[in-house]
């Protein structure tokens, strides 16, 4: 045997052994998901228990990319999401967040994932709580980042003054100024757990989210010191901390 056929054979023992061992080969690629009526693009990375990472409004799965890469590392298999539209999806004339949950559902579904846990920052927070509401039942856990369920009175007066001022609003900034629409006996609905952050300087009010997480019958309320609406999250290791810890926490 040469040392050219030595050094595949070797190679492929090795890539067997890691699969062997650790039930599934650790993966790393891009793709499109067909959600119907649009093409949503992701990322994955990794191997082992699904965790699914949604990005903010007008934002894209590059955003998580630090909480992807340290999630992943500590042994699950990411999923990074661009919602419909947005990222390096075809930007859209309307939106509405019922069509991202049903997009996460289906794509939940197609991918055969059981009960996957899913952060989302802002948007993708809103998208995660709306998901097992119209869904209940689909997610094993929640965790979200500065979101809201309702939108008048969940924003800071000094944000909320000015983002209802703007005049001719884009098609993103409209589904914010009239979207969500959900309750708190929405929120009394959820059955998993659920950590709810916001940072100590967000633009949504801290009442609004200790409002979410105190009516989630397994939910944690977290407000992260020396943060603002995005600054743990954007390319930073302190959210991944924290879901690492959360997941410890409920066993996940």
């Amino acid at each position: 045997m040469t040392l050219k056929h030595t050094l595949i054979v070797a190679t492929a023992t090795l890539s067997l052994a890691l699969t062997s061992c650790c039930g599934e080969r650790y993966v790393s690629y891009t793709d499109t998901f067909d959600a119907g009526d649009v093409e949503l693009f992701y990322a994955a990375e990794g191997r082992g228990k699904p965790v699914i990472l949604l990005h903010g409004n007008g934002g894209s799965h590059n955003d998580m990319e630090t909480s992807t890469r340290q999630l992943a590392q500590a042994g699950y298999l990411v999923y990074a999401l661009d919602s419909r539209g947005q990222g390096s999806n075809t930007p859209l004339a309307e939106y509405h967040y019922h069509d991202m949950a049903t997009d996460l559902h289906e794509f939940i579904t197609a991918k055969g994932l059981e009960q996957p846990a899913v952060f989302g920052f802002s948007d993708g927070g809103i998208v995660a709580l709306m998901t097992e509401v119209m869904y209940p039942g689909t997610l094993g856990a929640i965790a979200t980042g500065g979101a809201n369920i309702f939108v008048r009175g969940a924003l800071v007066p000094e944000f909320e003054a000015g983002f209802f001022a703007q005049e001719n609003p884009n098609p993103l900034n409209v589904m914010m100024m009239n979207e969500p629409t959900m309750t708190v006996e929405d929120m009394q609905g959820i059955g998993c757990p659920a950590l709810i952050m916001a940072g100590d300087g967000d633009l949504i009010r801290p009442e609004h989210t200790h409002l979410i997480g105190e009516n989630i019958p397994q939910g944690k309320t977290l407000i992260v010191p020396n943060a603002d609406h995005g600054s743990y999250i954007y390319h930073s290791t302190r959210v991944g901390d924290l879901l690492l810890d959360f997941f410890e926490e409920i066993g996940y």
